[in-house]
């Protein structure tokens, strides 16, 4: 019994091995919800549980399920603001940029550019997707393939609603801006935490305001200056992370009080998507996922802080080996998830006597059709994970460390 409490208290504890495992449980449930709504958008499976005497429908969570890209561009921000909020206290020196930049160019691009090429190959070119009246244009190609290899594809109408590359790429579009700028941006960070984090959302409030007055917002709102308070409040969680861990003891009072501030920020995240649920038509709906945005992604970076010092029994539930497994091909899976259900769907996979069962009701199609799409993406992403991103990683710390050594000798 005294074996078990001992592993129990261990494998619950804030940290691990140097990590924090309660955040593979929120990755992955921060990119389940966002597959949740583009699968959604495909079968309009919508599940209402049901009780003796109640009934809970899953229409507002998955209605409003784009929401939860701000919560994952905010555990971004709090995870690559960690290592320098732990220099801050420690009085060590701040992270060095060029590792930074080589470690998130290794991990990201060669799975983006292997998605922008089959997604080439396989379906842009045998649909026709660049021609014009009839003929193919280069010109076409061109400038789709260059501002999505540059990762500007975010900034043109072509390349973004226009372009047959898969629609989720957007997201990293506005992550690798985001990485250029930040190793400058978490020095500042750093020094001045109040006055950039002011400046962070000052920015980020102006931009809203500025998108507000313009008569489309297609092209613009989801663009990084719009989402900079999402950044912000993770940096920010990262900094108050680190200030508690040097200066608060855990204790049966401290993982009360966590518990109930996760409690109530679930509470009041389940306002903001019920709220943004009942928005109706594109302008109104852009504009209100914007004006939640600051609400929402601080409600989930103070969760994060919930969770990192709350009940134990949640850190167990957030972090295991199936959420360490979940966050691991989280990646692969975020990418291949949208295009896969809809091949399935243009495959008439699963088969159905209605031609759009979708729209006919057909459940036993939606349900079929809905456990394949999450079935089949993440059975693509382990795939890809461990068959190609992981050895490239692996093969460029190699590479590092080789490096490293050699100039030690």
């Amino acid at each position: 019994m005294s074996s078990f409490k001992d592993w129990y208290i261990r494998y619950t504890n804030t940290e691990r091995d140097g990590r924090l495992p309660v955040l593979d449980g929120a990755r992955a449930l921060f990119v389940l919800f966002v597959a949740a709504f583009h699968i959604w958008q495909q079968s309009w499976l919508t599940p209402v549980l049901r009780g003796k005497n109640w009934s809970f429908s899953m229409d507002p969570l998955l209605r409003s399920g784009y929401m939860w890209v701000d919560a994952m561009l905010m555990l971004s921000g709090f995870l690559l603001y960690l290592p320098y909020a732990a220099a801050a206290e420690d009085g060590k020196p701040t992270p060095r940029i060029l590792p930074f930049y080589k470690k998130r160019i290794l991990r990201i691009v060669p799975s983006y550019y292997l998605c922008v090429l089959i997604m080439l190959v396989f379906v842009a070119l045998p649909k026709g997707s660049y021609d014009v009246n009839g003929a193919f244009s280069w010109w076409r190609m061109g400038r789709d393939l260059l501002a999505h290899g540059t990762f500007t594809h975010t900034l043109f109408q072509f390349s973004y609603t226009g372009s047959p590359l898969n629609g989720s790429l957007w997201t990293l579009g506005v992550e690798m801006q985001f990485y250029l700028v930040f190793p400058f941006m978490g020095r500042l960070f750093k020094r001045w935490p109040v006055a950039v984090y002011a400046c962070m959302l000052a920015a980020a409030f102006a931009y809203r305001e500025w998108v507000r007055l313009q008569p489309d917002s297609t092209l613009i709102f989801n663009q990084l200056p719009g989402q900079l308070e999402a950044y912000a409040n993770g940096m920010l969680a990262a900094g108050i992370y680190t200030a508690l861990k040097r200066r608060m003891k855990q204790d049966r009072w401290t993982r009360l009080l966590f518990t109930a501030l996760l409690c109530v920020c679930a509470c009041l995240i389940w306002q903001l998507v019920k709220g943004q649920a009942a928005s109706n038509g594109y302008e109104n709906i852009r504009m209100g996922q914007m004006d939640r945005r600051f609400a929402l992604s601080g409600l989930c970076a103070l969760s994060l802080l919930g969770l990192l010092y709350g009940a134990r029994p949640l850190r167990l539930l957030f972090g295991n080996r199936v959420t360490a497994f979940l966050s691991a091909v989280s990646f692969q899976f975020y990418m291949w998830h949208q295009v896969f259900a809809v091949r399935l769907k243009e495959w008439h996979i699963p088969a159905s006597e209605f031609e759009t069962p979708w729209t006919a009701g057909d459940r036993g199609w939606q349900m079929l059709y809905t456990a394949l799409c999450f079935a089949g993406a993440l059975a693509i992403a382990a795939l890809v994970t461990y068959a190609f991103e992981r050895p490239i990683v692996r093969m460029g710390s190699r590479k590092r460390a080789g490096k490293a050594s050699k100039k030690h000798k």
